[in-house]
């Protein structure tokens, strides 16, 4: 790896890079750079979380410092959130699982905007496997709480005998791909950005090797990156939300059948 395939590859920011390799037997547990982000946002969640609190009372502060305002935005946020779309009595219980969902996904994509960092979020593979899982709990609460009433979904109240056959499948099918739509739109709007951020900050690089005009002209794409970055960071927290929101409506689906 040289020094100008490190500023001019936008693709190997998504390569998963060992850093200590161990293998037991045909398990591979070696230590790569997507497994230290993760230990990295449990470490700094805890000092987030923890850190609000005093040392011999585990109640908040009656004056909220900076960072107890901003948890407690993110939790009226999340909690108004929960409220709206899940239309039940104990639609609070699920408030825990929405909440970790959003700060985990905030926190994965706020660290990938940090130079040479590492964004889970951009590999298929880990919205994909987040996506089934939450899919798979929501389908067990489903069953759980109506039995065979379940498989209402895929047949709407009042249709005739003749369109069931033509219905069933199609939201057999549309069910289906909920969860792969939700990881493809996660992992798309990342990669793309983080893409184009290095496609520019790369074209700046190339530029700045040159002499003349074309030096001066590195300005130009430096210039681009800075309303781009915050643009990123827009979508970082849009993203976090509309797959929160997301949930909240697959989940009030699986409560309130038609």
């Amino acid at each position: 790896m040289n020094l100008n395939t490190i500023f001019t590859s936008p693709l190997e920011q998504f390569q998963v890079l060992p850093i200590f390799s161990f293998h037991f037997g045909f398990v591979d547990l070696s230590l790569t750079n997507e497994t230290i982000i993760l230990l990295l946002i449990a470490f700094l969640s805890s000092l987030f979380f923890f850190g609000l609190t005093k040392e011999n009372d585990s109640s908040f502060f009656i004056i909220p410092n900076r960072w107890q305002a901003v948890l407690e935005i993110i939790y009226k946020m999340i909690l108004s959130l929960v409220t709206e779309n899940i239309k039940d009595k104990k639609s609070q219980y699920f408030f825990p699982l929405v909440f970790s969902i959003f700060i985990l996904l905030l926190s994965l994509n706020l660290i990938g905007l940090i130079p040479y960092s590492f964004t889970l979020t951009s590999h298929l593979i880990v919205t994909l496997s987040l996506s089934l899982a939450l899919f798979i709990g929501i389908n067990i609460i489903c069953i759980r709480t109506h039995g065979m009433h379940f498989f209402s979904l895929f047949l709407p109240s009042g249709t005739s005998v003749v369109l069931a056959f033509l219905l069933v499948p199609i939201e057999l099918i549309s069910y289906i791909f909920k969860p792969i739509s939700l990881s493809i739109r996660l992992f798309a709007n990342m990669m793309a950005g983080h893409t184009l951020l290095k496609v520019i900050a790369g074209f700046a690089f190339t530029l700045m090797g040159k002499s003349g005009i074309l030096f001066l002209l590195h300005y130009v794409p430096l210039l681009i990156l800075i309303p781009l970055f915050g643009l990123e960071l827009g979508v970082a927290l849009i993203q976090s939300f509309v797959f929160s929101i997301l949930i909240c409506i697959y989940l009030n689906d699986s409560i309130n059948l038609h």
